[in-house]
């Protein structure tokens, strides 16, 4: 894993901008990128069900930053692949303007590091097998793993952080994550809406 990451900050580009960990003044801006970046019907996509009502894992929700203005954003997520605990990654996002600049792959490079970091074993994802191959993902470990609800099979990839991390791993992948109160699930919708528009 150690080599994986070492060749994914050879292939980030030096850049004027910073990864943090997400605060929650930039909901409103990770909400709109995230609508420019996959459209209205996001929310109902198969993933989402592994996301709706929890926190993201403690430290792994990040966003990048330039110029002040939210460019990027990725969030991990606790999950039971099976039975064996696991991340899931996503959505991972970064705006048009700043899109073939290696500001994903920054993204993607310290949200696997600071994984391993916590002692996570495994991340998983839906997604692009070319693009998330660099990262060292793959279909090896999910053919036995399934989502609650429709996706193709060729795009449940993984990566193990820890060696065997997955190993054995089998059935349905469902959410784990600490639950989000009525409340900030509220206000979160309420600043995720956009301003109406005057006549």
């Amino acid at each position: 894993m150690n080599a994986v990451l070492e060749t994914i900050a050879a292939r980030c580009e030096v850049s004027s901008f910073a990864i943090r960990t997400e605060r929650p003044s930039d909901v409103a801006a990770r909400e709109a990128l995230l609508d420019a970046s996959f459209g209205a019907g996001r929310l109902a996509r198969t993933c989402q069900r592994l996301r709706d009502g929890r926190k993201p894992a403690e430290g792994l929700a990040l966003t990048t930053i330039a110029k002040r203005k939210l460019i990027g954003t990725v969030r991990l997520w606790h999950v039971s692949a099976g039975g064996v605990p696991a991340l899931a990654l996503g959505p991972l996002a970064v705006a048009a303007s700043h899109r073939s600049l290696g500001v994903g792959a920054a993204l993607m490079k310290r949200a696997l590091e600071l994984a391993q970091a916590h002692g996570h074993g495994a991340v998983i994802l839906l997604g692009d097998a070319p693009y998330y191959a660099r990262f060292g993902f793959s279909a090896l470990k999910t053919a036995d793993l399934l989502l609650p609800g429709p996706f193709e099979r060729d795009r449940l990839l993984a990566v193990e952080l820890r060696e065997a991390a997955l190993e054995g791993a089998s059935g349905l992948i469902v959410p784990t994550g600490a639950r989000v109160s009525r409340a900030r699930r509220h206000h979160a919708r309420e600043v995720a809406r956009p301003m109406p528009r005057a006549a």
